[in-house]
């Protein structure tokens, strides 16, 4: 019987900081109605979360009849998160209140010697990012790392990662937990990407979509029912593993994948100097296009339509709502176009595919996203199996803004 008392009071508990966090600010008669809880339980519980400093008060309810009511909302600086993208090229690290907002954030190169080398990094930005807060607020809680490659749950290596070496070799979560002394979490960066666009720009009719990213690599994050679909393994959403493009059989589609031989950076540059006998880089290969340059245009066009054959195998099979394509090449409009155009003639029906509205922040949106319900939930409904607490998104364009 304590058990199933102490079971109830967690879900209620999880359920009043569901209705503040949504829409608050909010009176407690306003949460008994969105919870079905009592006045009484409603009180008890809200007058705990504020005397621990979660909830604030932030004035009265104005233009009713009769007595004045005492409104709340979660209290923004009772704690921290951090959200890192760690790329092949570059570090992003994010510090985030309990509303989503980015109190601070930095940039660095990514640690060209790899493995342990990179973690020693990751956790020295965090830490300095931390002190970069000008305003008081309360500890860091919790950090997301996203990563270009496959999280290993039980030993916690990251595989398929060709960009950073070594990452295979080292226990990233355990490794930052020991340096930060908080709980780590790790996800494919495509994943967190693919949840940020959802977070930010949630609508009931796209709780089912497909984030594709195309730079150094391709990938997917797949979103169904409003939740993250990552596979037995983990590797749900590895497209560049599809096999077709480059011959899959051959030992450099075994590490990188057939696809992503024909649609990332490797390919366009390839592409142009096979072409012309000239080397450029993928902005002046796209600049060359712009200006009417036919090699130039058939590169894209040959990388475009290898996109949309992977977009039409992924709509065949999942039937999203919504394509949403990102990431440093992938987000190019020339591209953008040409993929539209022949995906049109790739499957039956319309696919519809669109730009991300976050660019280069959607993983690092996503991690924030993760770290927020991740802790609301060991907070308040303190991990009970099947407690769901979702944050409400701050402004896209205030959170785009807060970014580098």
């Amino acid at each position: 019987m304590a058990t199933q008392s102490k079971i109830s009071r967690r879900l209620s508990q999880s359920a009043v900081v569901q209705a503040i966090a949504s829409y608050g600010p909010i009176s407690r008669a306003s949460v008994s109605k969105l919870t079905g809880l009592s006045k009484q339980t409603i009180s008890e519980i809200v007058g705990n979360l504020e005397a621990d400093g979660w909830v604030r008060t932030v004035g009265q309810t104005a233009g009713h009849v009769g007595r004045r009511a005492v409104i709340y909302e979660v209290a923004p600086d009772a704690a921290i998160v951090a959200s890192v993208d760690l790329g092949g090229t570059k570090v992003r690290v994010a510090i985030c209140d309990l509303t989503g907002h980015v109190l601070a954030e930095r940039v660095e190169p990514t640690e060209q010697r790899g493995g342990q080398d990179v973690v020693e990094q990751v956790a020295r930005m965090v830490l300095a990012t931390v002190k970069d807060i000008r305003d008081p607020c309360g500890a860091l809680r919790i950090a997301v790392v996203g990563v270009p490659g496959v999280p290993n749950r039980k030993t916690g290596a990251i595989h398929m990662a060709p960009n950073i070496g070594g990452l295979d070799q080292v226990n990233l979560s355990r490794t930052l937990n020991e340096r930060l002394g908080i709980e780590v979490l790790v996800e494919n960066d495509v994943n967190l990407a693919a949840l940020g666009e959802h977070w930010m720009d949630h609508r009931s009719d796209q709780d089912d979509l497909v984030f594709i990213s195309v730079g150094t690599g391709i990938g997917a994050g797949i979103v169904v029912g409003g939740r993250l679909l990552r596979g037995v393994s983990g590797a749900a959403g590895e497209v560049g593993f599809l096999p077709f493009g480059a011959d899959p059989r051959e030992n450099l589609s075994q590490r990188i994948g057939a696809l992503e031989r024909v649609t990332a950076t490797g390919a366009i540059i390839g592409g142009y100097r096979g072409l012309t006998g000239e080397i450029r880089n993928v902005p002046a290969i796209f600049r060359a296009a712009t200006e009417g340059d036919a090699a130039a245009g058939q590169v894209l066009d040959n990388v475009a339509y290898q996109i949309a054959r992977a977009s039409a195998a992924i709509v065949a099979i999942l039937d999203p709502s919504l394509i949403v394509m990102g990431g440093s090449i992938g987000a190019e409009e020339q591209l953008m176009q040409r993929v539209q155009r022949y995906a049109a003639a790739c499957y039956p029906r319309d696919i519809t595919i669109f730009p991300s509205k976050l660019g280069p922040n959607a993983a690092l949106a996503g991690g924030v996203s993760i770290a927020l319900s991740h802790l609301h939930i060991s907070l308040f409904a303190e991990g009970q199996k099947g407690a769901e607490i979702s944050v409400p998104p701050p402004a896209l364009e205030s959170f785009k803004a807060a970014m580098s």
